[in-house]
């Protein structure tokens, strides 16, 4: 070993020097050569001839030679020189080194393991270079490796020897490219020191940056796993939103195997061929039962079934209870402990009882587990949906019911689902499966919505600009859900405080924010639909059920947030001719003046824009002018004086109050042909004073509770006109 150190010193001043070098390098070693003769000539002693040790010297280079050759070729039965073949190796090696070609070929026969690891061993310890290694021999020596033909003891012989040597090696390039297989092989146990050392001596910036920050999915699914289980073990920064990690591995041979699975359970089906590549899909018999797997416990054989085997044999083979005989509540509670779900995870959304286990365990293994099923069935499985192949539509339209039964079960989206729906979107029609992908779209897990929005939202308003009012409506519903959704995720937040489990890495008020960007969305969407559809009370309806939710986000859930309509939804609204949207405007108005109060007492807590205040009440005031003062649009409203007289209402100022609105209009007939049934004519204007009140009485009794609410707590009652 000192004498291997003294090559390394020696290597290190020679490495040290410019590369262009080398020639240097090679006639220094020549003068050493040199020297060693000399030395060699003098150890010849007085009595030999220069002569007679060149001719000693000559003799060792023919035997290394010959040794070499023998070693190449292999082990021979019948030859008896290994030892001495070996010998020589040994005996040059040591006194003058190895020249390149002679550690290429040594490389070779060590990592082979033609003679066994004895031989190996010995070869390693005397293989010195007397120049340089190199580097084709150590790419030749790593592919030995993979071969697999040398024993454990002789690859940590290698990895010492590289890491020895490391400074003879002429090139590192192709040896650095070779980085992902040695950082491999820190699995290894008893490789792993000296790899590490490979490692710090190969490793460059380029190495860190691919392995970290162009980290590939499949790198930080498993990371993300580690990082679970022993957080303090990985202290990486990994995305928290789950992402599609892996690209189908099974895609060779999963349409053979949802075939064979189709007869098997009595659907006909076309033979299939495997695809050895990436093809468009195949028109096959698409069935959702068959694409969900069934079912199975990996210890629940047929065999086990046959023999009737008890309970506690269960038990003692390996401690899981049998999926399949899992039937009721109370047994899923007694075996809880027990339980190990099936190997392909899809299998659970057709079983409560395992959607019951997975929202009370919270592992979350289990949940990248069912990721990683739903991204492929969805992703790959179902490509045939996006070039519009709609032969099979109501299968898959049954097979997204199920999914979105297992998220309203769960009360959580599905990060798959959110992918899916990111590429699907883009390329989808409005029409197949329709509520399937709506409900699938109020199920997107909480995230920044600027985020989603290129990528989902964008889509969808052009959808819902050129579609009918129906399908806007059920746009709507959907985005009103998904409100719901966020808000209870949100206020469960804000509850525990969890930021361990959380996928936020927001503050409260970025997330209020996102909120927001979305509630504001929605009411560009809304504005935009009053003008195309001309104010229809089917849609206004959809659009104040919307905002019945939004009123209610401070009271109800506990969040510092307040956003009030956009003016395009709220004079449209106002001036409506259906009583029932009117009497919603006056709930949602009066909700908004609780939420509102509410923040007030709490300023401390949370403060809300001045700006909020002054627009609330500035419709505040043109409600009371509507439909109370009949002093209506005294602010923030102007109506061209030539449309009021086309429209012949030119007094408009005294023309709008609870008995004169247009919503109204009805019921003060109805009023007064109670009081004077046989009068053919009515007079409006009679309504006023005591009148006033019992009209107000009568508007109450016929269910318009809204606006009762309204008056109650915005209007003063005294103040009758």
């Amino acid at each position: 070993m000192s004498s291997q150190k003294k090559v390394n010193s020696w290597a290190r001043k020679r490495t040290s020097q410019d590369s262009s070098s080398y020639q240097t390098r090679l006639s220094a070693w020549r003068v050493k050569e040199d020297l060693n003769d000399s030395k060699s000539i003098s150890e010849c002693g007085q009595n030999n001839t220069v002569e007679d040790c060149e001719g000693a010297d000559g003799q060792t280079e023919n035997a290394l030679q010959i040794a070499l050759r023998y070693f190449e070729k292999g082990p021979i039965k019948t030859s008896q020189n290994k030892e001495k073949h070996l010998k020589t190796v040994e005996n040059v090696a040591w006194k003058n080194g190895l020249a390149p070609e002679g550690i290429d070929i040594l490389l070779s026969v060590a990592l082979s393991g033609k003679f066994g690891s004895a031989v190996s061993t010995r070869i390693f310890k005397c293989m010195i270079p007397a120049t340089l290694i190199s580097e084709d021999s150590v790419v030749k020596a790593v592919s030995w490796l993979c071969a697999g033909k040398c024993s454990g003891s002789t690859k940590v012989l290698f990895y010492r020897w590289l890491v020895a040597m490391f400074d003879f090696i002429d090139h590192k390039e192709q040896i650095n490219l070779l980085y992902g297989f040695f950082f491999a092989s820190l699995q290894d146990d008893a490789l792993c020191p000296y790899v590490c050392h490979l490692l710090y001596l190969l490793t460059k910036k380029e190495n860190v940056l691919v392995l970290f920050q162009g980290m590939q999915p499949h790198l930080q699914a498993l990371l993300s796993l580690y990082k679970f289980f022993v957080p303090t073990l990985i202290s990486v920064s990994l995305p928290m939103k789950k992402k599609i990690y892996f690209k189908n591995s099974e895609n060779l041979w999963q349409t053979a195997l949802l075939a064979l699975r189709s007869r098997n359970q009595g659907f006909p089906s076309e033979p299939l061929k495997l695809m050895l590549a990436n093809v468009y899909p195949i028109k096959r018999k698409w069935n959702s039962h068959s694409i969900i797997p069934v079912l199975n416990s990996c210890n629940y054989s047929k065999e086990s079934r046959k023999k009737r085997m008890n309970l506690s044999d269960y038990f003692s083979s390996n401690g899981s209870f049998p999926l399949e005989q899992l039937k009721s509540f109370p047994q899923l509670l007694q075996n809880i402990h027990c339980l190990e779900l099936p190997s392909q995870m899809g299998a659970v959304l057709n079983s409560s009882l395992l959607l019951h286990y997975i929202n009370c365990v919270r592992d979350e293994s289990l949940l990248l587990r069912l990721y990683h099923w739903l991204s492929q069935t969805l992703q790959e499985e179902c490509i045939w949906y996006k070039v519009n192949n709609y032969d099979h539509g109501k299968e898959f339209a049954n097979f997204l019911d199920t999914i979105l039964r297992a998220e309203c079960f769960l009360q959580e989206g599905f990060y798959s689902c959110e992918a899916f729906l990111y590429k699907s979107l883009p390329l989808w029609d409005g029409l197949c499966c329709r509520s399937q992908f709506l409900q699938l779209v109020s199920w997107i897990p909480f995230s920044s919505f600027s985020e989603v929005k290129p990528l989902l939202f964008d889509h969808l308003s052009r959808l819902f600009f050129t579609s009918s009012i129906f399908f806007k409506c059920s746009v709507l519903q959907c985005l009103k859900e998904l409100l719901q959704n966020w808000l209870l995720w949100l206020s469960m937040d804000v509850h525990v405080k969890s930021v361990r489990n959380s996928p936020l890495e927001t503050t409260l008020g970025g997330s209020m924010n996102s909120v927001s960007e979305l509630i504001h969305y929605v009411g560009w969407l809304s504005t935009t639909a009053v003008r195309l559809e001309s104010n229809r009370t089917f849609l206004l309806h959809f659009i104040l059920d919307f905002y019945e939710k939004v009123c209610d986000i401070y009271i109800n859930y506990n969040l510092p947030l307040v956003v009030l309509f956009p003016p395009g939804v709220f004079y449209p609204v106002l001036l409506s001719l259906d009583s029932s949207i009117l009497n919603q405007l006056c709930y949602i108005m009066d909700r908004y003046h609780k939420n509102l109060t509410a923040a007030k007492k709490n300023e401390i807590e949370f403060s809300f824009s001045s700006k909020t205040y002054q627009e609330f009440n500035q419709y505040l005031t043109a409600m009371v002018g509507c439909l109370w003062t009949s002093k209506p649009f005294q602010k923030g409203l102007y109506i061209d004086p030539e449309v009021l007289g086309n429209a012949s209402v030119a007094e408009y100022k005294k023309s709008l109050n609870l008995v004169h609105h247009p919503a109204f209009l009805s019921y003060t007939v109805s009023f007064l042909l109670q009081e004077c049934p046989e009068e053919r004519k009515v007079n409006m204007s009679s309504i006023r004073g005591k009148k006033w009140n019992w009209y107000l009485d009568y508007l109450f009794s016929e269910g318009l509770h809204g606006l009762k609410h309204f008056i109650r707590s915005s209007i003063h009652r005294s103040s009758v006109p």
